[in-house]
């Protein structure tokens, strides 16, 4: 049997891996990846930009001689297509590779707006090594650095740039709040003001029309940004000059190349309970598969790694000939934007006609939001509730039948704690009493 994965990330590896552990020794698996790089985290790569860890810091497997000791073949190809009649990929260089299972793990690229000036010298993505090669060139203490985006990337780009690189940093997002994906008006207007509190200027409600180049830069200019400076126009007239744009709007999954096979691709490539495709034998994880989010009830990309490590995980099994089944998936994301924790879980924006709960401390940096669906809580915001970060996981994920506590929690939302032990225990004591 030969395992062609396509997709050289943590999706890739762990499926990989999983493979080798539970197929039968002589089955052949091939990781394409393409970049030059060995196989890592681009989750990893904020800390690189930090200081914090080297690029070797950044591998999924520190040891080179990992992929090998487990005859796993990792090669530089990308894919251009994929015959399913033939049973193979046609990569780019015109050459292909049969497989008998295969596994799309090709993960996401950044989206790129279409505007002038967006390839100009000195305007970057933060995706990849080579990315952050770049950007760590040329931010320096004083770098006047324009980002564009103030999304879940994007903060956390802005979290990697803003104090240990101590740049002169704005952010201008186009939405009316920043993280307005995952975040209300109330909790992103507060990420906003803790941003602006730290130094950070911080345009919303605001695109960037057009970026080119300002004429050289003099004096301590000229040393920050080893180049020319770049004039960024913005929607609301302004003219805004940067040593340094870095363009954080968002990622789409890499699926391109499916466009004329038959494998069925929605937003991600789409998948069932076993991350197989619409296609026999052929399987996604990652950021680039659409898979089944219990909470909303609908398929959605969870572009997360800890979802992407589970989907592999799963995948690789059934891939492997051993029955496996994933639980779904939820929209699950903790940040820490400039040392301010928030989280959102679920339907943060609630269901039509749910009830829901605000509480607010602006003093004390503090918001709660709760979004229910009958007596169940299917979605919620924070912002300074740490300790109670686990249990709003727990109650999204879980589906807890609240009963009476529901009521109690739309008085006072700070009963989670209580809620969720009550009620989890007493969903427990039922599930044993029924088996």
């Amino acid at each position: 049997m030969k395992h062609v994965i396509l997709g050289a990330g943590p999706a890739g590896v762990i499926a990989a891996e999983t493979i080798r552990k539970h197929a039968p020794a002589g089955d052949e698996i091939v990781i394409l990846g393409d970049e030059p790089e060995p196989p890592y985290s681009r989750m990893a790569i904020p800390y690189l930009l930090m200081g914090n860890i080297r690029e070797e810091g950044t591998h999924l497997r520190r040891d080179p001689d990992h992929f090998g000791n487990r005859r796993i073949d990792l090669r530089r190809a990308r894919a251009k297509a994929v015959d399913t009649d033939a049973r193979k990929v046609v990569l780019d260089d015109g050459s292909s590779i049969a497989f008998d299972r295969l596994l799309i793990a090709t993960g996401s690229s950044p989206a790129v707006p279409r505007i002038p000036g967006i390839h100009a010298q000195g305007v970057h993505t933060c995706w990849t090594l080579k990315d952050a090669r770049a950007i760590l060139a040329r931010a320096r203490r004083g770098t006047r650095v324009l980002q564009m985006g103030a999304g879940f990337i994007g903060c956390i780009i802005m979290e990697a740039l803003a104090a240990p690189k101590d740049v002169e940093l704005t952010v201008v997002e186009m939405g009316d709040r920043m993280v307005p994906r995952m975040m209300g008006p109330t909790a992103g207007g507060m990420i906003k003001a803790w941003c602006e509190s730290k130094g950070v200027k911080v345009y919303t409600g605001t695109r960037v029309e057009a970026i080119d180049h300002a004429g050289p830069a003099s004096g301590q200019a000229a040393a920050r940004a080893q180049g020319s400076a770049l004039s960024v126009r913005l929607s609301d007239g302004r003219h805004l000059e940067a040593d340094l744009v870095i363009n954080a709007t968002g990622v789409r999954p890499n699926i391109g190349f499916l466009e004329n096979s038959p494998i069925k691709c929605l937003i991600g490539v789409l998948t069932d309970e076993h991350l197989q495709t619409s296609v026999p034998g052929i399987y996604a994880a990652g950021d680039c598969a659409e898979a089944f989010d219990k909470v909303s009830g609908k398929t959605i990309v969870s572009a997360i790694q800890p979802n992407a490590a589970e989907q592999a995980r799963v995948a690789g099994m059934n891939m492997a000939g051993k029955a496996a089944t994933l639980g779904g998936v939820t929209q699950i994301n903790v940040l820490d934007t400039l040392g301010l924790i928030s989280a959102s879980f679920g339907q943060w924006d609630g269901v039509p006609g749910g009830e829901h709960v605000e509480l607010t401390d602006g003093a004390a940096g503090r918001h709660l939001s709760l979004q229910f669906a009958g007596d169940r809580l299917v979605g919620c915001n924070a912002i300074g509730w740490t300790a109670h970060v686990g249990v709003m996981r727990g109650l999204v994920e879980g589906g807890v039948a609240l009963g009476a506590w529901k009521d109690k929690l739309l008085a006072d939302p700070t009963l989670l704690m209580q809620a969720y032990l009550a009620s989890a225990q007493a969903q427990s004591q039922h599930a044993l009493v029924k088996a």
